[in-house]
């Protein structure tokens, strides 16, 4: 026994990464199909030991399938996923699109589980991956001292922007060392060896739309009484987001309990030595299902303020891992019936 699921965007990063992750944590699968655009349509893509054709999204049928994992990209997303959704197809879209909508749950499920328990019209939202990691390292010290204010700043991977930023990461890089002049086209300036304070576009406020999302998500996750301001940052790494984290608390912070809190709490790693090398870097997160946590401390020009470093895989926890434990969480709950 085990489950239909119509993977949605597969040929992308994020989607063979939620292949790869559904493969390694011996997802129930029953049958599993992989979809994209029609000019995908006949790729193949890899399912642990198995290789899987793919379809065509605009012509598949998804009357009988049980999980739609979706990460095509906000118009494709809006389009498909209430088909699906109508179907009878439980969709767990990673795009941006019906996070903020009030009919459907936005889930971190070592933070807000229960949350699935209200789905109303099938679709689930996964939350943006600077705001998952943020989250999941902010619950147990929020369970402890109540959370009033977080002030981020962000160290984003070009992943985050796909496959396309990745490759001009790349090839401005080896560009600079035979004098060919980089070509931007996927960020706003160069990003070899360059940090751009700009990512998705500007707001009437002046914050860009991630630096909103990161403030709206986190309240609608954990607590609406809780006030974010970040500062978003793409940088020149190609996998592992980057978090510097400041947070105040309503009651008084105690270091001790809060280590023993972050070390139990779930999909939390801390790893915290206060010598060279004694904190997490980008590149040692990659491929790791944890938020880590380092360098944490009082912060002394707040009463009761913490601040600390997290780094996650953005392309892991970040999307694709998130999104299969959501789905494994409606099951543990029992929200979605067993295909026989």
């Amino acid at each position: 026994m085990g489950y239909r699921v119509a993977v949605v965007g597969a040929t992308g990063a994020v989607g063979r990464e939620i292949l790869k992750t559904l493969a390694e944590r011996e997802f129930p699968v029953d049958d599993i199909v992989a979809l994209a655009s029609p000019r995908s349509a006949g790729r193949e893509v890899s399912f642990g030991n198995r290789t899987l054709k793919v379809q065509n999204l605009e012509t598949f049928d998804f009357k009988g399938w049980d999980i739609g994992l979706f990460s095509p990209g906000g118009a494709v997303s809006a389009k498909y996923a209430p088909i699906a959704a109508k179907a009878g197809c439980v969709v767990i879209d990673n795009t941006s699109h019906f996070r903020m909508d009030p009919d459907v749950p936005l889930v971190v499920p070592e933070v807000n589980p229960n949350a699935l328990k209200s789905l109303k019209r099938n679709i689930i939202a996964n939350p943006n991956c600077s705001t998952i990691q943020m989250v999941v390292a902010l619950k147990p010290l929020h369970d402890l001292f109540t959370l009033k204010r977080v002030v981020v700043s962000t160290y984003q991977a070009v992943s985050g922007a796909g496959k396309d930023g990745m490759d001009e990461l790349f090839a401005q890089a080896r560009g600079t060392f035979v004098n060919d002049p980089p070509k931007v086209e996927q960020f706003q300036k160069q990003i070899a060896f360059n940090c751009i304070p700009q990512i998705d576009r500007f707001m009437d406020d002046g914050a860009t739309k991630e630096e909103w999302k990161m403030r709206v998500e986190t309240k609608k996750i954990l607590d609406p009484d809780v006030e974010v301001i970040a500062t978003c940052v793409r940088v020149p790494v190609f996998i592992g987001h980057s978090e510097s984290i400041v947070a105040e608390f309503a009651e008084p912070v105690d270091l001790a309990r809060a280590y023993e809190a972050l070390r139990a709490a779930e999909g939390v790693v801390v790893l915290d030595q206060r010598e060279d090398g004694g904190y997490v870097t980008p590149i040692e997160c990659v491929g790791e299902d944890a938020s880590y946590v380092s360098r944490l401390r009082v912060d002394p020009t707040v009463p009761n303020g913490l601040a600390f470093w997290c780094v996650s895989d953005n392309l892991r926890k970040g999307a694709a891992l998130n999104a299969v434990q959501i789905a494994e969480t409606m099951i543990a709950l029992d929200l979605l019936p067993v295909h026989v």
